[in-house]
């Protein structure tokens, strides 16, 4: 029997210890311009891709997950068998991975890559989003659109680290059918994020993050579209924000979907982070103190 959607196994080694980082970088709830939808900002040079303090642990999760459940995480076209425009997408965006490495501390040699925590990765020519899983913690979402269509459609992903969301029940989908349970992702906002795809250049991605409180420490925490989706009314131990990047490739009408997660406890923010945290989870949800 497959296992459920909810079925999480121990991260690698057999324990429970979470997975977090010690800091949050960004604090989408902190500033009007972020906390609004779509909230998007340009990315600075050279931030398209990052590297924080939870780098080992998570890339040990992530190659846990392509061992253990590959169908549940990986969809690339290269690998699949898919239409030529996306495998040419996958390849392209695994040369765009590569060309950032050695800036974030990364030894590029040929075929090899020893990344920061010591470990080599073979760049495997047939499953390039299986070979950028185990390279960088963004998890990447292939978006594009066919030639006469009007809407983006997911294509590929290599998704580890889903918040709340199935890959297999998303895949192949329009913008507007994927984010279908989201309450807060009407017409309005659909046309807003449709501009922002049609629109985003080559060489000015743009990054946004989001805020979830979380009861617990999960990363791979896929939910269909049927589950109860409801957040817990209680004080939330963890806060996951999710800094998430839009790239056009120069290949066909393609944006690339990144996401890099970010889970915190919340003894872990600032007094400022924390407080501006409470405030916002307040209005959202009523009063839920969270120091």
């Amino acid at each position: 029997m497959a296992p459920s959607d909810r079925d999480v196994l121990p991260p690698e080694g057999g324990t429970h210890t979470p997975i977090l980082q010690t800091h949050l970088p960004h604090a989408p709830w902190m500033q009007p311009h972020t906390r609004r939808l779509p909230g998007m900002q340009p990315v600075a040079p050279g931030e398209w891709l990052g590297v924080d303090d939870a780098y080992a642990a998570q890339m040990a999760e992530r190659r846990r997950l392509l061992v253990t459940m590959p169908a549940r995480v990986l969809a690339c076209p290269v690998e699949t068998g898919a239409d030529r425009d996306a495998q040419a997408a996958a390849l392209a965006l695994r040369d765009c991975v590569l060309a950032e490495l050695p800036a974030l501390g990364f030894d590029v040699h040929g075929s090899r890559v020893t990344c920061p925590d010591g470990r080599m990765v073979t760049n495997d020519l047939t499953a390039p989003l299986r070979t950028l899983g185990q390279l960088v913690q963004e998890d990447f979402c292939i978006m594009q659109r066919p030639e006469g269509g009007a809407e983006y459609l997911l294509t590929g992903a290599i998704l580890c680290f889903p918040s709340r969301w199935t890959l297999a029940e998303k895949l192949g989908r329009t913008l507007l059918a994927i984010h279908a349970p989201v309450p807060e992702y009407d017409a309005t906002l659909a046309s807003r994020v449709q501009r922002l795809f049609d629109g985003v250049r080559r060489e000015h991605p743009l990054w946004r993050a989001n805020t979830l409180a979380y009861g617990e420490p999960r990363l791979f925490n896929p939910l269909r579209e049927a589950d109860d989706h409801r957040l817990p009314q209680d004080a939330p131990p963890y806060v996951r924000s999710e800094r998430q990047t839009l790239l056009r490739l120069p290949v066909g009408d393609t944006v690339i979907f990144s996401i890099h997660t970010y889970l915190v406890a919340i003894a872990s923010l600032s007094v400022s982070q924390a407080d501006g945290l409470n405030a916002w989870l307040a209005g959202r949800n009523g009063p839920i103190p969270v120091r």
